[in-house]
């Protein structure tokens, strides 16, 4: 069953790269005697619908973190990784109704910009400067070096020059079209996503079942290896590889409740409210009602991404322990859990479905590096360039200095990417890992400045500086936190530091202290019956899987 690509495998991804690239720059046509707005370039014109905002949001979340990073850790660890996704579910419903609508009322581009209307510059110009910093650093570097390691597994294209493929495949639309390219072409990636990973979901699981079909398959994954098929890892339950040739508690990762009403909700809000490259789409509808309807959606399409990610980890764990039992003969061996999504897809899936496969799996990666792309240079043009000038800044200079900014990023990201990655055995912890010194600060101010009026600017310079070093500390000196935990706690340490400076130094409230308009969050009754909907389908999962 092993095998290269055939020539209709090319083709299908020839024609899938073709059509994004069309279709990006097709969108991001302007009317004659017409020039794009900073408006049209980072905020889509404000014109998405809720289809595009939910597909687009999708395609910008799932990347090779996913295929690759999450994957892998199933590989390791199981279903459990899958908490992810489902609890992001919830994250998303909860920002549709208590986050965005504030936001949308402010009018802003960017989440530092919201930073400055309610405390001041040096909160907005600290949080852009990390914000660009994680981007570059981690996100696009993690992305594009997942990607290439899935390249050279599954075609043998060399990982340099995979990371040079990817980077140019995403720079081609985006960095010209802007927000508006990405998220059009993300309505189409997110089908090629979908679509092609669920066709590798089922080829693995056909093939455990030894011909009785794809459900038969199921059912003898989860009873040959019924340890993977757990959502919560008590202490000592499981132990896994730590990459250095021992092994480690998967509760480490995944400690316990942590997943459902811990740390997870300190990274999740924080990720789907607060972060740039993903809450931009929701800042592009073209109402409120459109952004909570693209949300839910989201939320719905997060319940089915385990399947595509997660069930082929675990589907690799069990086929590579004996391959000839499933007909492969003299295949390598996994080596590193983040090789089990490309490992499976060189060995299961046939010449002439590998190209639709290998489509989604590059769709997933390529919208990930236009998001971010577009983001940064969101960031960069509207929080810092612009700062810098007291008059306005020329909306076409704009667009062409988030031009610059994406090119930049995206050579800097390149030359990063191996020294930053080469070496780690589950990538996707690494994300977790680094990103999650920031999280907790960027929850804290976020909230507070969100919803409580006597927050003071000073103290919420002092969240944001002291989130790394007591995240650090937290590592150094507790290393047997589960960095899950170590959100929540730092998270609560933040909160306490917030409210102690707030009180200390204002018995007022801030003069810029954000008013809650009533019914601001009140939602329709369309969106209350699939939030229930969407509820009630997660209680289902969880208790299934306990």
């Amino acid at each position: 069953m092993r095998n290269s690509f055939g020539t209709i495998d090319y083709l299908i991804f020839i024609g899938y790269c073709g059509l994004i690239i069309f279709i990006g720059l097709f969108v991001s046509r302007t009317r004659k005697g017409t020039k794009k707005t900073a408006k049209d370039y980072f905020l889509a014109d404000k014109s998405l619908p809720w289809w595009a905002i939910g597909s687009s949001l999708i395609a910008a979340n799932i990347s090779a973190e996913q295929y690759i990073g999450m994957s892998g850790s199933s590989y390791a660890i199981g279903l459990a990784i899958a908490s992810y996704e489902w609890i992001a579910a919830l994250g998303l419903m909860v920002v549709g109704i208590f986050i965005l609508p504030v936001f949308l009322k402010k009018e802003i581009y960017t989440m530092p910009q919201f930073l400055q209307m309610r405390f001041d510059n040096r909160v907005r110009t600290t949080l852009a400067t990390f914000w660009l910093l994680v981007y570059v650093f981690v996100n696009l570097t993690s992305v594009m070096w997942l990607g290439a390691l899935a390249m050279n597994t599954i075609l043998g294209v060399p990982v340099f020059w995979g990371i040079i493929g990817l980077a140019v495949f995403a720079a081609v639309y985006s960095i010209y079209g802007g927000l508006k390219a990405v998220a059009w072409t993300d309505v189409v990636q997110v089908i090629f996503l979908i679509g092609g990973g669920l066709v590798t979901t089922f080829l693995a699981l056909k093939a455990i079942g030894g011909g009785n079909g794809a459900i038969a398959g199921f059912h003898n994954l989860t009873s040959q290896v019924p340890e993977k098929f757990h959502m919560i890892i008590q202490k000592g339950d499981l132990m896994i590889p730590d990459g250095k040739g021992g092994t480690m508690d998967a509760w480490t990762i995944l400690p316990g409740l942590s997943v459902i009403i811990g740390g997870m909700w300190v990274a999740n809000i924080a990720y789907w409210g607060f972060n740039q490259y993903i809450i931009q789409r929701g800042l592009a509808a073209k109402s409120i009602n459109e952004a909570r309807y693209g949300l839910i959606f989201a939320g719905f399409l997060k319940l089915l991404i385990p399947l595509i990610v997660v069930i082929p980890g675990i589907a690799a764990y069990l086929i590579s322990k004996d391959p000839g039992a499933y007909g492969l003969q003299d295949v390598a061996a996994i080596s590193k859990s983040d090789q089990a999504y490309p490992w499976l897809l060189h060995n299961i899936v046939p010449i002439g479905v590998k190209g639709l496969a290998f489509a989604a799996l590059v769709a997933a990666i390529v919208s990930s590096l236009a998001s971010m792309l577009n983001s940064t240079a969101t960031i960069f043009t509207m929080d810092i360039y612009r700062s810098w000038f007291k008059e306005p800044v020329a909306e076409g200079k704009l667009v062409r200095v988030g031009r610059i900014t994406s090119f930049v990023a995206l050579i800097i990201a390149v030359v990063a990417a191996k020294p930053l990655l080469g070496s780690l055995d589950q990538a996707f912890q690494f994300i977790q890992e680094f990103t999650g010194f920031i999280t907790p600060g960027v929850c804290a101010i976020f909230l507070f400045g969100l919803f409580w009026k006597r927050t003071t600017s000073n103290a919420a310079l002092w969240g944001v500086g002291l989130s790394i070093p007591i995240s650090f500390a937290f590592m150094v000196f507790l290393p047997q936190v589960p960095f899950m935990n170590r959100w929540g706690f730092v998270f609560l340490i933040l909160a306490a530091i917030m409210i102690i400076m707030s009180l200390l130094e204002s018995k007022t409230n801030h003069p810029k202290a954000i008013i809650l308009e009533k019914g601001i969050f009140k939602t329709t009754g369309m969106f209350k019956f699939w939030a229930i909907v969407l509820v009630a389908l997660l209680a289902a999962l969880y208790t299934i899987f306990w």
